[in-house]
């Protein structure tokens, strides 16, 4: 367990997981209610977890001390308890990958024993999260302690306690020795060289494993297009017209890529017993509220909220809000396209060094400007996806990626659009696409890597001074790592990530045949984004909780997405280009007829791919079709046997002789 750490809990002492932190002036009923319902019986409502006080704080200069950070834990069959409640897979003795049940737990391997060292940190700190988030309000009126805090039965505690501002923040601890591992053979030791994904999820668990592996596969997979880019860009840097033989490879390229990620995905998912998870019962995400009712399904008490209002929200609300942001954003680019306008005047009336550097700064500004509202419609998104009150975390996942995803999609590329199609200028377009480009990749390796590293440290200087000078060397106990822990930055999710990725992805399959150096420029940022994201991981980020996953979700569709507008993008441009266009010289219906049709074909291409290509690998497949075939085997013995066991009991009930029946039913003479 954690560092070999152990606090008490009463005669029970338990290992660290989570921690815990109320607000200083909470009152002492709201945490006694609290602590009593984390530690009470499942039965009664209560998460049955191990709760222990640890005084935080004082270590730098003037700082108080807080008294209501706590430690929380579990006893082995608790967790091994949740571990089937939650639906964790684990490898079978006969190497399959099977649902863990805590009657068959000896039959699973790396079971030995008690079972301690069964399950890893990161799945017993996955465990305490559900059971803490499923904390929901019984028969409370408001929050023992606070009159106005109204809560209301099916209410989730923690999250009303969170959005009050009375529990600050609750969090994962860091196992430091298995970080120091993790670290060393991810970003310590610098080599070209696949990442330690199972390490990555045995750590951090498989949505974060995932992330990285798509980052990795990607980042392969454009090797080739980069290899192709570089002689392409040298030989042809004045002739920007050729430019159809890359975008035809542009276009098998997306296509392929995505379908190899996806059967190396269920690879991954399946080795880390994820694959089948998708196909269980999906709780309500902590932050869904509504009348207590019961679910139609399971049968239990949960929230129940009208899906009509819901409706309401989001095409009222939502719709014109995200409509409005889309005009905001195409009037700022049209201010953009002034600017252009206007350096390009400058540098005709007086070219020299000056003015011609004058021709970089328009797009400079506006790709400064695309981040910054990209950011504020984030927070818009996120509070409006909130508001709209989804029942699953899978919905309301799908449903704050497609606002985002529409909204960066515009302001990313509609100006790209616009000069390609519109003024049909390439060398624009390819001085916009590698000015937008490059600016974007120093701001996110500027607010992702360098700021937060550096805030960080000047955060925590001082504590580090006052825990040398009063301890030396040694190692840090568990009260200063709660305290250092705690203020580190809290990981936001991989969501950022993979919305980098998806406009990087954008700007290589759209337009890069204009521009071939996109995908070497590409690689080079996922390169230093792996190493930059690992040490984030490792150093800058408070450690965060597991999220089970059996693939990227939602972005997979947006990716493919992606690809098929490429499709169009790329067969427009190449019924731009001067080789095209001279076949077709005075015959513009013809030349687009023939683009069109050949649109389609590739179009017709790819679907035909996507079924010739497998999503899951045969092998796996079959390995997923006996585990069901020996569920239903068991369903049907099961069945069998209570079948027989009725048969015994109605027999047992029944007269054992004509006798006995004469006796009470007396014949006729």
């Amino acid at each position: 367990m954690l560092n070999n750490l152990s606090v008490s809990d009463g005669d029970a002492p338990f290992a660290p997981l989570v921690v815990l932190e109320l607000a200083q002036n909470t009152e002492a009923e709201t945490i006694t209610w609290l602590l009593n319902r984390i530690k009470d019986k499942q039965q009664n409502g209560g998460a049955e977890l191990l709760v222990e006080q640890v005084l935080v704080g004082g270590l730098a200069e003037g700082q108080k001390v807080n008294p209501n950070v706590f430690l929380v834990g579990s006893t082995l069959p608790r967790l091994l308890a949740g571990a089937e409640e939650v639906g964790l897979f684990k490898e079978f003795n006969d190497d399959t990958i099977r649902g863990f049940t805590f009657v068959n737990r000896e039959s699973f391997k790396d079971f030995q024993g008690d079972g301690d060292g069964f399950l890893s940190t990161a799945e017993c700190q996955y465990i305490i999260k559900h059971e803490l988030d499923t904390l929901r309000a019984k028969g409370e009126v408001h929050v023992p302690g606070y009159p106005k805090l109204k809560l209301y039965p099916g209410k989730s505690i923690i999250r009303r306690l969170q959005s009050h501002g009375v529990l600050l923040q609750y969090f994962p601890l860091h196992d430091k020795e298995e970080l120091k591992r993790l670290s060393f053979s991810w970003y310590r030791n610098i080599k070209l060289s696949a990442q330690p994904l199972d390490n990555i999820r045995h750590y951090y668990g498989e949505g974060l494993a995932l992330y990285f592996g798509f980052l990795e596969f990607f980042t392969f997979a454009l090797v080739p297009m980069a290899l192709i880019g570089i002689p392409y860009y040298l030989f042809a840097w004045e002739d920007y017209d050729r430019y159809v033989l890359f975008a035809v490879f542009n276009l098998l390229w997306s296509t392929v890529f995505l379908e190899l990620w996806k059967r190396h995905s269920a690879q991954l998912a399946y080795a880390w017993g994820t694959l089948s998870r998708k196909k269980t019962f999906e709780e309500p995400r902590p932050g869904f509220h509504g009348v207590l009712g019961l679910n139609p399904v399971t049968g239990r008490e949960e929230p129940v909220y009208p899906s009509t209002k819901r409706h309401l929200r989001i095409y009222l609300v939502s719709v014109p809000f995200v409509l409005l942001c889309l005009y905001i954003s195409l009037y700022v680019m049209m201010i953009y396209f002034d600017m252009e306008f206007w350096a390009l005047s400058i540098y005709h009336e007086d070219p020299n060094l000056w003015t011609s550097v004058l021709l970089f700064i328009p797009s400079i500004i506006y790709a400064v400007v695309i981040e910054f509202m990209n950011l504020l419609y984030r927070y818009a998104a996120e509070f409006l996806t909130n508001w709209e009150n989804h029942r699953l975390e899978s919905t309301f996942q799908n449903h704050l990626v497609l606002k985002v995803l529409v909204f960066n999609f515009v302001n990313c590329f509609a100006s790209l659009f616009y000069i390609a199609f519109a003024m049909q200028d390439m060398l624009l377009l390819r001085q916009s696409l590698a000015t937008l480009l490059i600016t974007s990749q120093i701001l996110n390796q500027v607010m992702e890597a360098f700021l937060p590293y550096w805030l960080q440290r000047r955060r925590n200087k001082k504590v580090h001074k006052k825990v040398r000078r009063t301890m030396g060397d040694v190692e840090l106990p568990l009260v200063e790592q709660v305290q250092l822990e705690g203020d580190m930055n809290t990981y936001l999710g991989t969501f950022d990530d993979y919305l980098e990725q998806f406009l990087l992805f954008g700007y290589v399959s759209l337009f890069s045949c204009v521009y071939p150096l996109a995908a070497l420029l590409v690689v080079l940022n996922n390169v230093t984004e792996v190493y930059s994201d690992a040490f984030k991981m490792c150093n800058v980020f408070k450690r965060p909780f597991s999220e089970p996953a059996s693939d990227i979700g939602v972005w997979q569709l947006a990716f493919e997405t992606m690809s098929v507008i490429a499709v169009v993008t790329n067969c427009a441009l190449i019924g731009l280009s001067p080789q095209v266009t001279g076949y077709f010289s005075g015959a513009d219906t013809q030349l687009i007829l023939t683009v069109v049709a050949v649109e389609h074909v590739l179009l017709a291409f790819k679907i035909i791919l996507a079924f010739v290509i497998p999503d899951v690998p045969k092998h796996i497949q079959i390995k997923l079709a006996q585990l069901e075939f020996e569920s239903l085997e068991a369903l049907k013995k099961k069945s069998r046997g209570l079948a027989r066991k009725c048969r015994r009991l109605q027999s047992s009930h029944r007269p054992r002789s004509d006798e006995n029946q004469g006796d009470h039913h007396p014949r006729r003479p």
